[in-house]
């Protein structure tokens, strides 16, 4: 579920679908804004396996377990780590 599997394509493995998500984070966005960034994306870049808001939100649970993203007041922002702090 998370990578992919015989039963999971690699498009629609969570760490795919949260790196698409991602890309389509340019700043403070909405939940809304980003599914529909991502939507569109994936019609635009050939992805046709459907993803569903359920998948969606997984894939932003992943983010967040990852720390790449938070939510500050209502909004979804990207969260920069620089390596140095991950090994303090």
């Amino acid at each position: 579920m998370i990578t992919p599997t015989k039963g999971i394509a690699p498009d629609r493995a969570l760490l795919a679908v949260g790196a698409q998500i991602l890309q389509q984070i340019d700043g403070p966005t909405s939940v809304s804004q980003a599914w529909y960034k991502l939507r569109s994306w994936r019609l635009e870049n050939s992805h046709h396996a459907p993803i569903s808001f359920g998948w969606f939100t997984l894939s932003l649970d992943v983010l967040y377990a990852m720390g790449l993203i938070e939510a500050r007041d209502g909004l979804l922002v990207t969260r920069r780590v620089d390596a140095s702090e991950a090994n303090s």
